[in-house]
């Protein structure tokens, strides 16, 4: 399979940047949602983590999270290119 460069950039250039996005998995329509969400309801689930740390795995996406993390120094034999020229290779892996 050939890639063109044009064919590359094309590729990452297209629609929104990036190759992810994060969308919410509760309802954030009204007050009471957001209210939820952040404070104060908020409260009761970091009380309850703070005293039982796995329960983390319910109540936050800590179970669903993965950090690819590179300094650039090593892009797929491009060499040292630096961090930001890393990032379409990071969101690849991802």
């Amino acid at each position: 399979m050939l890639i063109t460069k044009q064919a590359a950039l094309d590729y990452h250039a297209q629609g929104r940047p990036g190759k992810l996005k994060i969308v919410a998995t509760k309802p954030m329509d009204t007050q009471l949602d957001l209210s939820l969400a952040y404070s104060p309801g908020v409260a009761y689930p970091v009380l309850e983590i703070a005293q039982n740390q796995d329960l983390a795995y319910d109540y936050t996406a800590k179970g669903n999270l993965v950090a690819v993390i590179s300094n650039g120094t090593a892009i797929l034999g491009l060499g040292n290119r630096g961090a930001q020229a890393s990032k379409p290779v990071m969101e690849g892996k991802a």
